[in-house]
């Protein structure tokens, strides 16, 4: 069990936080929880939906630490998504495709739709979002959850964006992780139409103080 007799902070990412950054990911990749079960290579979900904003974005990413160094919590994003996906087409698939070469016809399982994923960056252009340039990505430990943590790693990311000029964000959610939905009601997310979203929701909400 977590102590939680230290004070928590919020604080920039450091390249030591790597590999609690990619538990982290893990621990909460698949609705919200536990992903092993679902995507047992334990690299394949952060490196689509954490590492690479940590190396494309690092002053965009911020982590909750536990008091003790580790941690425990994370937002990344890119103030950019178009710049994003060209990074990510030029520089990062490059780095993954030995690992995860692209799967020839229908995916068969979870593992093989996320590869495929990794492979279609330009999937993140949705048509609609233009309006909102930014997209995040948010993730506590269990244990974190609930006590106002997410809030504050929210608030420290949208302050970095207002400050870049960025004058709003999106992101997009599994539309069954309804608990992660009530979250981002109470922190001013909207619903953005998108058409055929397919299991996805996109949300969004200016970068400007509340």
């Amino acid at each position: 069990m977590p102590s939680f007799s230290r004070t928590a902070v919020i604080r920039p990412y450091r390249p030591a936080d790597r590999d609690a950054v990619v538990d982290v990911c893990v621990r909460t990749a698949y609705e919200g929880g536990e992903s092993r079960a679902i995507y047992p290579d334990q690299r394949l979900m952060p490196s689509i939906f954490a590492e690479p904003y940590c190396h494309f974005d690092p002053d965009l990413a911020f982590v909750l630490d536990d008091g003790t160094g580790r941690a425990v919590g994370y937002i990344v994003g890119t103030a950019d998504t178009a710049r994003f996906v060209e990074d990510f087409r030029r520089d990062w698939i490059p780095r993954l495709y030995d690992r995860y070469p692209e799967p020839a016809g229908p995916s068969r399982t979870p593992t093989e739709e996320m590869i495929r994923l990794l492979h279609h960056p330009e999937r993140m252009l949705v048509p609609g979002l233009a309006g909102y340039p930014a997209h995040l990505h948010i993730d506590l430990l269990p244990a974190w959850q609930g006590r106002g943590y997410g809030r504050r790693l929210l608030r420290t990311f949208l302050d970095a964006l207002h400050q870049q000029g960025v004058r709003a964000v999106h992101l997009g959610m599994v539309t069954a992780n309804t608990a992660a939905r009530a979250f981002y009601d109470r922190v001013g997310f909207h619903r953005i139409p998108v058409a055929d979203a397919g299991p996805l929701t996109y949300l969004g909400r200016s970068t400007a103080p509340d």
